[in-house]
């Protein structure tokens, strides 16, 4: 095979480029790269180093051995899904509930699925982001950007969005990109792609490509990636040929000879031989006897060994689970057997490399779609909302019982020791999602008097009024654990929402303020800045003695 078959472009349907377009550049630097590559080629054989193309893939997929392969990573990449969360401290449940529910109207979770599943099977993917003008070729062209861009506030307003499409790698051309100069970023790097006639731009149809190739076969690939499929083949041809073979072996393991004076039957007569061959066969069942001359026949039996063939089969199934590395009991579902042999360490490695894939193949996709929802549903982008992949792990109910129990018995102990408050250990439980506690009302400790929980409410406050003195906490977050406490207590119950918006909101004092030493008068420096003394005024000073209590506590 020369380098003109290992490098040629791949073919299209009709219809997926418009006559008259440009097509994949193969300029004078690429036929001097293609006439290199052949004198490396020489006489190496190029199994499974070619583009099989997309008809070729598309047959494949109907295979077990190969769907299933990327069935199995596609389902893992996307069985525990995302979680939308907040980098700040602000309570922005309203915005993470909205997303949530944008993400399930546009089917995401399942869309990236197919995406993944795609990627395997074909070596690319696309997902088209559907504004309502896919009729409309010149708006199809435009800039959308990234979701943060000019180009995006620009573009996007409320409603952009109106649903998500998949689109396979075999109805998307690449129409234009840089095969100039390499130091551009937009180098082997489609702008825009063809998709049956249309030229859309890169930013409204995101492409997805898992292992991709080197420049030099990105053309001969369609800028797609390195498929699953393709990099199973030669593993799957061993396994089908073995499976055969075996299946063969043991349809006719067994062969049984009739010795006879073969030279005395032919010469009486030339049929004699089939003639008898027909009569020991007939009669060589059980159902009736066999009949053999005593002196001149013998019967034997020939039989091929079958006690290694399935090892031979197990081995050609293992090398297709390490060439997709998805551990034997996923893939085939046989649990390994034998002494002390268990798969919980190839399960955590094979969700390791999960969550490696999801990071390579969905974190930049998934951050530009999510910035593109945001403006579309609320018409700006918060930076402080992003994402993080659930763990694909789960423990069981006995497991997670067992660790709650441990952390339970950690808690008493580190209650009974001082280390921590009653009130501490209900925050951590309360915190909890995966617990049965998860909705405690922190506040309310069972087992606890109201003159307790006063008390405790008064140390508590105590130890936050130090803490702002002290510079070692924000008046923001002091006043937030002030009016927490204040239901108990009786003191500072005039703090608002608001009060604490206009602290966070307002710049820090100079060191020298907040640091500053009893002023001349020999008065101490106030909790707040004199903006927010209205906010304390007859909330009374807490005793040295409580202060002290405060401390050993």
């Amino acid at each position: 095979m020369d380098a003109a078959q290992l490098f040629r472009v791949a073919n299209y349907p009709p219809g997926v480029v418009p006559a008259g377009a440009a097509t994949m550049a193969q300029d004078d630097a690429m036929g001097s790269a293609l006439s290199w590559a052949q004198s490396s080629i020489g006489g190496l054989y190029s199994d499974g180093q070619t583009f099989l193309g997309y008809p070729e893939l598309a047959l494949l997929a109907q295979q077990p051995e190969y769907r299933r392969i990327s069935e199995i990573i596609a389902m893992e990449m996307t069985r525990k899904w995302v979680k939308i969360i907040t980098a700040g401290e602000e309570d922005k449940t309203p915005k993470i509930t909205a997303l949530e529910a944008a993400m399930k109207r546009f089917d995401v979770q399942d869309c990236f699925k197919q995406l993944a599943e795609q990627d395997g099977l074909f070596g690319r993917s696309h997902l088209y982001l559907d504004s309502g003008h896919t009729d409309d070729r010149d708006e199809l062209k435009m800039d959308i950007g990234n979701g943060r861009s000019e180009a995006s506030r620009a573009k996007i307003g409320r409603g952009f969005l109106r649903r998500l499409r998949v689109i396979e790698a075999v109805w998307c051309y690449p129409s234009s990109y840089n095969s100039i100069d390499p130091l551009k970023g937009d180098w082997y790097n489609p702008s825009s792609w063809f998709v049956m006639g249309k030229e859309i731009h890169a930013s409204r149809l995101l492409t997805f490509i898992g292992r991709d190739v080197p420049d030099i076969l990105k053309p001969a690939y369609s800028f797609g990636g390195l498929s699953l499929t393709q990099m199973a083949k030669p593993y799957v041809d061993n396994w089908i040929r073995t499976r055969q073979s075996t299946a063969d072996i043991v349809n006719a393991y067994s062969v049984f000879v009739l010795k006879t004076n073969m030279s005395e039957t032919l010469a009486m007569d030339e049929g004699a031989l089939e003639r008898r061959a027909d009569v020991f066969n007939n009669l060589r069942n059980n159902r009736g006897l066999w009949i053999l001359d005593n002196e001149r026949e013998d019967f034997a039996n020939v039989s091929a060994p079958l006690g290694t063939l399935d090892k031979l089969e197990a081995q050609s199934q293992e090398h297709m689970a390490a060439v997709c590395g998805i551990p034997v009991v996923k893939l085939l579902g046989i649990t390994p057997s034998g002494l002390n042999t268990s798969t919980d360490g190839e399960m955590e490695a094979f969700y390791t490399w999960i969550n490696a894939q999801q990071e390579s193949l969905f974190r930049k996709p998934l951050t530009r779609l999510l910035n593109i929802m945001q403006l579309s549903e609320f018409g700006e982008v918060d930076p402080d909302i992003t994402f993080e992949f659930e763990p694909l792990k789960q423990l069981d109910e006995k497991t997670q019982a067992d660790v709650r129990k441990v952390e339970a018995e950690t808690g008493d102990v580190l209650i009974r020791s001082g280390a921590i408050s009653r009130i501490e250990e209900r925050q951590r439980i309360a915190a909890d999602e995966s617990s049965p506690y998860a909705s405690l009302d922190v506040s309310d400790v069972p087992g606890l008097s109201p003159e307790v929980k006063a008390e405790i409410g008064i140390k508590t406050t105590a130890a936050v009024i130090e803490a702002v003195e002290a510079g070692m906490l924000d008046i923001a977050k002091g006043l937030t654990e002030l009016s927490l406490q204040a239901p108990v207590t009786g003191l500072f119950t005039s703090i608002t929402k608001e009060d604490i918006i206009e602290a966070e909101l307002m710049p820090p004092e100079p060191p020298e303020v907040l640091g500053a030493p009893p002023g001349a008068n020999g008065q101490e420096q106030p909790l707040v800045p004199d903006a927010n003394k209205s906010l304390l005024p007859s909330a009374p000073k807490p005793q040295n003695k409580v202060k002290r209590e405060v401390s050993l506590t």
